[in-house]
């Protein structure tokens, strides 16, 4: 059996090679022999994520063909690769590229600091926020003056309980998508949707495809329950999607599962348009593949001019397809863990079904809280709140990294969270470590994509604004200059900061 889950085409690698941005060289610098070129040429490919790893590189002679190059230039660039552990050949089964063994780029999810531990340190680790007050206390009032009904009774809904299941539904019904309550199943957040529909779906084994880059958390959860994941790469900045790679990619590796966040991806902050959206739904019917739509970013538009496209299960009329998960984390909070799936009636009975061994269901307290808001109109003036925040948080980082870091490269999202940044040609995550030795703490590339890809890559969530936001960024320039010029962090501590 072939180790490849995706093939790259000769005409479409030569593409992507002739359009690689040329990297500066010293005075006096030599060209590079063809072939050392071309493998250092794949290696960026790779290790940006711009070629998946596990992708099946073309054969010799028809890349040959594409670049209009010798036959022996492919061969010693594919053999170079080999050598350094950046492809893997099988007779009969071609190559196909890989990370080199014991790669020791950290690829695990992201663990939130206990505020109470981060003394001067500035955490730009997660993309979370404080509660939009007064409305996180209003919900909590409002909760306990509904509960005690509940309490009389033993607290366990699976599924949710029928009043929020009730007002998430109308929800959608509200938006344009005709929705019943047996078609929402309420969860411990959107992570608790998707271990769900993973132990559901995607059992040891089972191939799931995913954006590459995507979110460090959910590809952790998908590690751990045993998937193989099936990368594919994102468009350039903010283009997002590309179908013709999905359609590929679907039709070719036929997983079981795939994972997208279509609105404001996390973590480039791209937006699918309603075409993109369309498309891979029809890639995700016609493979056979279950479609999961990740939508905890979905009500973060942050510039207000921006008309929204209707969500993925707009195009999905008879319901078989796609699967969404929503949250009140991003958008709210959180500390306020609820989420929700919606799926076919029959879809999520077996959800249900299956969560009698996991959970048992999410705390009542909570689903009270989150639907005094969505009831009161309290949801949409604690949205308001954190946009604008949001915004702010956005337009400061910004503009103190553009200052203090001019060579970092980056797309402003309309939307989300997170800023995805290439970081000037240096390591992301040499500078996630030396940066903990200067008092800022950034998630590295390699943590969004799968086996080592985006090494030059951080991402920045908008979670500072002002002198902090500042401060984070001259932090992250004095991180950037130790890692450029090789010299120790060890003797650095973190200077204070007064607000």
């Amino acid at each position: 059996m072939a180790q490849w889950t995706s093939a790259v085409g000769a005409a479409q690698l030569a593409r992507q090679l002739n359009a690689q941005q040329s990297r500066p060289t010293g005075p006096g610098a030599r060209k590079p022999p063809a072939y050392r070129a071309l493998a250092d040429g794949i290696r960026l490919l790779v290790l940006e994520g711009r070629v998946p790893v596990a992708a099946r590189l073309p054969a010799e002679r028809e890349l040959a063909l594409s670049l209009a190059v010798s036959r022996t230039t492919v061969a010693a660039a594919y053999e170079e690769l080999r050598t350094e552990g950046f492809l893997e050949s099988r007779r009969g089964a071609g190559s196909w590229t890989a990370v080199p063994a014991g790669n020791p780029l950290p690829a695990r999810g992201l663990e939130p600091l206990p505020p109470e531990s981060l003394g001067s340190m500035i955490d730009l680790g997660c993309a979370a926020l404080p509660a939009p007050e007064p409305w996180l206390t209003r919900s909590v009032q409002g909760a306990l003056e509904e509960l005690p009904p509940y309490a009389h009774t033993h607290g366990d809904y699976p599924a949710g309980l029928p009043v929020l299941r009730q007002t998430i539904a109308d929800r959608y019904t509200a938006s344009g998508i005709p929705t019943m309550p047996e078609q929402i199943m309420v969860t411990t957040g959107a992570m608790g949707a998707m271990d769900a529909i993973c132990h559901l779906f995607a059992g040891r084994g089972e191939r799931v495809a995913v954006e590459s880059p995507s979110y460090a958390n959910i590809l952790q959860l998908m590690r751990e329950a045993g998937a193989r994941l099936v990368p594919v790469a994102m468009g350039e900045g903010l283009a997002g999607w590309d179908m013709a790679r999905w359609r590929q990619v679907l039709r070719d590796a036929a997983p079981r599962l795939a994972y997208v966040v279509a609105d404001f991806h996390n973590p480039t902050g791209a937006l699918a348009d309603e075409d993109q959206r369309r498309r891979l739904v029809d890639a995700a019917r016609s493979a056979g593949t279950v479609l999961v739509v990740d939508e905890t970013m979905a009500e973060l538009r942050l510039d207000a001019e921006l008309e929204l496209p209707r969500p993925v299960c707009a195009f999905d009329a008879a319901g078989s397809t796609v699967i969404t998960v929503g949250s009140a984390s991003k958008a709210f909070w959180a500390g306020m863990r609820i989420g929700w799936v919606r799926a076919a009636p029959e879809v999520i009975r077996s959800l249900v079904a299956a969560r009698a061994y996991a959970d048992l269901g999410t705390p009542v307290l909570e689903q009270l809280g989150v639907n005094w808001l969505m009831r009161t109109g309290g949801w949409e003036s604690a949205v308001a709140i954190r946009r604008a925040q949001a915004r702010e948080n956005r337009d400061a980082l910004v503009a103190a990294v553009r200052r203090e870091l001019p060579h970092w490269e980056f797309e402003v999202p309309r939307g989300g969270l997170t800023l995805w940044a290439r970081a000037g040609g240096l390591s992301g995550s040499r500078l996630a470590e030396v940066g903990e030795r200067v008092g800022i703490r950034v998630p590295s590339g390699p943590r969004f994509g799968v086996d080592g890809a985006f090494e030059g890559y951080v991402r920045l969530p908008f979670t500072v604004a002002g002198p902090l936001a500042d401060e984070a960024a001259a932090r992250l320039a004095a991180a950037a200059h130790l890692v450029e010029t090789g010299a120790s962090a060890g003797t650095e501590t973190p200077r204070t900061f007064v607000a």
